[in-house]
């Protein structure tokens, strides 16, 4: 039941929002330049590893030695806002179509932080992953790890 109620609000969400996106990309060329999307490995149902799309909300940016620069050196002001619009997650809904993520369940997180989860926080992946979950509904960015990882073993145990 729940997996006809994703695909059929996905969809429906896509064909809604698909203007919204087509200008978010747009801007995203203009101020970021191409791609608009990139895909990263992240674990799924089970752990098992899926390529989710996200909308980019950073440059490519390399020190001299062409290492990749922090994170916070190449976010831009537009692609924080991207991100704290959470409009960077749109293209999640795709990854909802192909059944590999839900609309609510625990975000995926990077895959390398796998066999850092102890029992009780593995249980994340129990359930599919979502594009917004209990945690963020709970507090987002305001709650610690700790906390959002009560949430999403409460969310996957309820």
């Amino acid at each position: 039941m729940k997996r006809i109620f994703d695909f059929t609000a996905a969809l429906c969400a896509l064909v809604l929002l698909s203007p919204v996106m087509l200008i978010t990309a747009t801007l995203i060329r203009k101020n970021l330049g191409s791609p608009v999307l990139f895909k990263q490995s992240r674990p799924g149902l089970n752990g098992q590893v899926f390529n989710m799309l996200k909308f980019r909300s950073m440059r490519d940016a390399t020190d001299n030695k062409g290492n990749t620069l922090p994170d916070s050196d190449r976010l831009t002001p537009f692609g924080l806002k991207l991100r704290s619009t959470s409009l960077d997650e749109l293209p999640g809904l795709i990854s909802v179509l192909k059944g590999e993520m839900s609309l609510v369940g625990p975000r995926p997180l990077l895959v390398e932080y796998l066999p850092l989860y102890n029992i009780e926080q593995a249980k994340r992946h129990n359930v599919k992953p979502g594009i917004t979950g209990w945690a963020q509904v709970n507090g987002r960015n305001a709650i610690s790890w700790e906390q959002k990882f009560e949430l999403d073993v409460w969310y996957v145990e309820n």
